[in-house]
């Protein structure tokens, strides 16, 4: 079956991260085999893809969770803190449910096996290219049995819909007639429930994983 070529005009500018050389090549050959993509960088480690990282800027960075050198959740991690837009799709063998949740609570765009097929490769890299998130139906299920154990009340969601809406807490109040403290009580519980630090963080999962849906 002939890949599909990428609408936009340019290729996808990709990074490479894996620490098995013929994984990499392989993908590498595989992927080049359409004009959506191009490959500018490879990297063996989690240090090495956050050097990479800053010296091409890719697109896309492809990245294996397990690796010698810095796992992959750290390097998304470096990687966001040097672009917070960064897209980045884990391609891995680990398909349990922490390291699902990790991986999005960490700010990855896409999940996918190593065992998927190159179209659907393809298909991933074009979708979070366009800042748009890439949940396969059997990663999407797992990470709702592993959110479930932690499952937002209806409250805290609307409380966490006008937190993406950019709304203070005394405008959520007001809109929810509830008090500031109530406010500040479902923050509290939907940053420990969803295991993020500030608000900005919790909008930003519950967008990736479907909690809530932006405008």
């Amino acid at each position: 079956m002939g890949l599909k070529s990428h609408s936009l005009s340019q290729p996808i500018r990709v990074l490479l991260v894996d620490d098995h050389p013929v994984v990499r090549e392989g993908l590498a050959t595989l992927l080049g085999k359409t004009r959506a993509i191009k490959v500018v960088a490879q990297a063996s480690s989690g240090r090495e893809a956050v050097l990479q990282f800053r010296v091409h800027r890719p697109g896309v960075t492809l990245l294996d969770l397990r690796m010698p050198g810095g796992d992959g959740i750290e390097a998304m991690a470096e990687i966001r803190r040097l672009d917070p837009n960064a897209a980045v799709i884990v391609f891995t063998l680990f398909d349990d449910e922490e390291n699902i949740y990790l991986a999005f609570a960490h700010g990855a765009r896409g999940y996918l096996l190593k065992q998927a097929q190159v179209e659907e490769i393809v298909a991933c890299i074009e979708c979070v290219a366009q800042g748009l998130p890439w949940i396969p139906a059997e990663i999407s299920a797992k990470l709702a049995k592993r959110l479930g154990r932690n499952e937002l009340s209806h409250r805290e969601t609307d409380v966490l819909r006008h937190l993406a809406a950019g709304e203070s807490n005394k405008e959520i109040a007001g809109q929810l007639c509830i008090s500031e403290s109530t406010v500040k009580a479902h923050v509290d519980h939907i940053l420990k429930k969803l295991r993020v630090q500030r608000r900005s963080e919790a909008v930003a999962l519950a967008a990736r994983i479907g909690l809530i849906h932006m405008e």
